[in-house]
Order: C-alpha cells, then structure tokens, then sequence
C-alpha cells in the first residue's frame, strides 16, 4: 500500500503543474491551464496520459532543486468523436512552458507513435521557448520535434493551437503543420521580439503589432483561423478534424445527409449579374449548393480574393476552392496563390476532392506583383492543381480568363468533371482588352471610335464570352442550369469514389517554392 500511495503522490504532483498560485496567473490571463485545454479537447474520459513522472535532467543553475513531474508539457492521446489523436498540451504554469530536453523527447515519442498508429497530431502551445539553463540540449530538442513535424507532414493531419506566447525558433513547428489557430488577446508568433527589432531595425512595434492575431490572419497568412478564447479554439480544432481522414490511407469521414442530392436552388439562376464588370458574394453560390449551407471557411481574413475551405456534398467532405468577384474582381495574386496551393495540397495529401468555383478575369497586374514574383508564386497554385489526384471538379460561373484560366483546375491539368454555366466566358481575356488590341489600328483610324470599339466588342462578346466554343472543343464537359449544380457535382463525385490517377515513380517533385 506503501508504494500505492507514492505512486499517487507523484500523479497528483504532476496534476498540479507549477501549482495554484501560477494557475491561478495563467486564469487571469485569461488562459486555461494544460490540463483544462485537453479535458475540453478529449471525449470525456478518454485522455490517457503518458510520461506523466518525467523530469528534466539539468543539474546548473539551481535547476535540480526544482524537478516537477512532467516538466512543463502535458502528453497523450485522447479521443476526438470517438477517433484517437495525439495530443501535447505546453503548461505555461511549470518553467513559463519553456521546452527542455526531456520535454521534447515527450512530444517525440507520441508523435512517432502517432505516425506508427496513423492518427493525427494536435499540439496547444504556450510557451515561453527553449529552457536556456539547457542550452544546446533546448535546441536540439526543437530540431527533433520539426524534423517529425515534416516526417509526418501528409500522413497524418497536424494542427496548432496557438494559446500564448510562441517565438524565436518555437514557430517552425507550427509553421509545418497544416493549420494553425491562434487566440485574440492571448497568443502571438514571431522570430524576433519588439525589443530586438527595435534595437536592431529602429522600428516601434508592440507585440500585437508584430506577431499578434489579427496580424497574422490578415496580413501574414501564417494563421489559419483566429478564436476568441481557448475554448473557442479547441471547437475549431473539434471542426476541422471532422473534415479530416486519420492519416493518408484513409478516406474523410462520411456523415449521413438528409440534404437530398438533387435539391435545385432557384435563386443561384440569378445569382451571377448580367454586367461582366459588377461584383457577387461567391459564397452565396457556395452555401446554396453544399450540404444545408454548412461552408468551414479558411483563411477568410487574408487574401480575400480567393475563398477556401471546407464543407460536405452528399455528407462527404469537400475542399472548397473559389476566386471571390466581391474582393479584386477576383483575380488571382501572390497571396491568393499561396493561399489556393496549400490548401489544395493539403486536400490532395488527405483524399479530400476537390470542387473549384472559377470567375477569374487573370492575375493582379503590377509592378510590386512582378517583383514579388508573380511568376513562381502563380506556378505553385498551377502545380498543385495539376499535381493532385483526387476527385477534382470546376464550376466555371462567370469569368475564365487568360492564363488564369488554365490555373484554375481546368480541363487541360487534369480535372475531372469542367462544368459551365451559361454565363461563363471562356477566352484569352475581356472583350474590352481584346478588341484594343486587335483592332488598335482601326480604332485610331474610325470617325467614331468609340461606336466602333462598342460593335467590334459585342461582335467579340457574341464569338468568345461565351461557354460554347470550350464546350465544342471537349473542354468544359457540360453547360448546366446553375440551379442544378448540387445534383451535378454529386453526382460526379459518385461516380468517381473510385478514380485512380497514374504519376510517373519519382522521389518527389520540384514544386516553385
């Protein structure tokens, strides 16, 4: 009995983390601990804690009189919906959370084990950074957790909730992962602090300003979605791995959908102006056709123009990629393709099919998009969408122009099922452009230029801004009545539950990074 009550001495030790005092801190933080983060991640009752006793094996700097079991991070696994995770949970309360050497071996060890079992990996970071009394050792333990973070990347779904402080060499593990989640008013990311900026650059900046959520969610893209608390994050963490299969063998979880497959919404008939040049809301298109208009946006802050996310067709999840006409006309930039080809990676990676909504009028022309390379940043949205092998389909609604229109998963980078609807323009770009160009001469020659440029435009409307000359050619498969475009994109996807696609045997690609 002896030895049954040690044993339940250091447990209790180890619940209570850096002890009520730093717990109750981290409260008025605003925060909640380690421990309370995974109670509401986990189904009830069904974390099992591993490494719970561990401590850290630094002998400088009064550091062994201060060995608290677990040493500053919470490890396990838990199940989410009844589906197993591996999850880390930083205790800000034991050591600031600051990673030791034997706290990294701890967040190792389940996510090889989670590698070997197949199961996703949730990480909740609040911590102050590496444990400096270690020195080398802090460092080392970073460089093994980022080189899982990339072992695993593509075989099973990594996320990060970021929950407080996250800086210095600490944000290359989340940045490996697939999405990322930050808390307003509590967590920040970057490589160098306020202080060092200001020291080395001469800039005043404050640590929202920097690293803060809003900043990354709008201006950076480093986070995925924002959360207004801990709570709220982990339900968002709960929603995307509804969307996600386990690993990469696995297909996405199916859910049952009294949506019926051939519901027709009369409204998306109307839905795309008869002026080429006004704005529509694309989402308003995307939630009339999904499962009871359920649409799990990404990234909805950054990169406006491109509109990504998830949602479910015929209850199988689908990842959602759309150009936006309200935001930029809806042309694609550097940002915007950065944004596409992760996400459509991401899809690909983890057998989630693909459905593009396109009304493209080309890429962002510009100076600063040039310089900012344009050019390879507009190819990895191409490679990606050539590159992937599962169920792709395209709704082209309105505007597929130029190169753009080859990007955006047409026909020719092998895209199952191209769809169009009447209003759809398919050519090399507007009619206004196109006749300056083909007919500069005559217009500099004509009476009236202006009456000549409006019949010479209508003419090339009336030949080219149409969809009927890509449906001759075999390049969209059908043009359908947008009403009934749920029908149709189910359909296609059923038939295509069993597509396989060939690639030639190669390591791996050269993606334009």
């Amino acid at each position: 009995m002896d030895r049954i009550e040690e044993l339940r001495r250091r447990l209790d030790e180890a619940r209570k983390g850096g002890g009520p005092e730093r717990t109750e801190r981290q409260h008025a933080a605003g925060k909640l601990t380690a421990r309370e983060r995974i109670e509401l991640l986990a189904d009830p009752g069904s974390f099992e804690e591993t490494d719970a006793l561990v401590v850290h094996r630094c002998r400088d700097f009064g550091m062994d009189r201060q060995r608290i079991p677990g040493d500053g991070v919470v490890t396990g696994f838990a199940l989410v919906e009844g589906r197993p995770v591996a999850v880390f949970a930083q205790d800000f309360t034991v050591f600031g959370g600051s990673l030791s050497e034997t706290y990294a071996q701890k967040i190792c060890k389940i996510m090889d084990q989670a590698l070997k079992i197949g199961c996703p990996v949730i990480g909740l970071n609040d911590s102050g950074g590496a444990r400096i009394q270690e020195g080398a050792a802090s460092l080392a333990g970073y460089a093994d957790i980022f080189l899982r973070n990339t072992i695993a990347s593509g075989v099973v779904p990594q996320i990060s909730a970021i929950m407080g402080p996250c800086a210095g060499g600490a944000v290359y593990s989340p940045a490996i992962t697939d999405f990322t989640i930050m808390v307003r008013n509590t967590s920040y990311m970057f490589i160098t602090g306020p202080d060092v900026i200001r020291a080395v650059t001469h800039e005043e900046v404050t640590k929202d300003e920097l690293g803060g959520p809003v900043t990354h969610a709008t201006k950076s893209g480093v986070s995925h979605l924002t959360a207004q608390d801990d709570a709220h994050a982990i339900s968002l963490i709960r929603r995307l791995l509804s969307f996600m299969p386990q690993n990469n063998h696995e297909d996405p979880p199916r859910l049952p959908c009294d949506d019926p497959p051939d519901r027709a919404d009369e409204s998306l008939n109307g839905v795309v102006p008869d002026n080429p040049n006004k704005p529509y809301d694309i989402k308003q298109v995307i939630t009339g056709i999904v499962d009871h208009g359920d649409f799990f946006e990404i990234h909805d802050g950054w990169a406006r123009n491109l509109v990504v996310g998830f949602a479910r067709l015929d209850g199988r999840p689908v990842g959602i990629v759309a150009n936006q006409p309200a935001v930029l006309a809806g042309v694609l930039d550097i940002d915007a393709s950065r944004k596409g080809a992760r996400f459509v990676r991401f899809c690909d990676a983890f057998n989630i099919p693909l459905v593009v909504f396109e009304d493209v009028p080309g890429f962002l022309p510009g100076v600063a998009q040039e310089h900012g390379g344009i050019i390879t940043h507009g190819a990895k949205l191409l490679y990606a969408f050539a590159e992937a092998t599962v169920p792709k389909l395209t709704v082209i609604t309105r505007k597929a122009y130029g190169g753009a229109y080859c990007v955006m998963a047409s026909k020719h980078i092998r895209t199952d099922v191209n769809y169009a609807w009447p209003t759809a323009e398919i050519a090399v770009m507007g009619a206004e452009g196109a006749v300056e160009i083909l007919y500069r001469r005559q217009l500099r020659e004509a009476d009236d230029p202006a009456a000549f440029k409006a019949e010479r435009v209508a003419e090339y409307r009336e030949a080219f801004a149409n969809p009927y000359v890509a449906a001759e050619r075999g390049y969209v498969d059908a043009v359908i009545e947008p009403a009934e475009t749920r029908r149709r994109l189910i359909g296609a996807l059923r038939r295509l539950e069993t597509k396989v696609d060939q690639t030639p045997p190669k390591k791996h690609g050269n993606i334009p990074l």
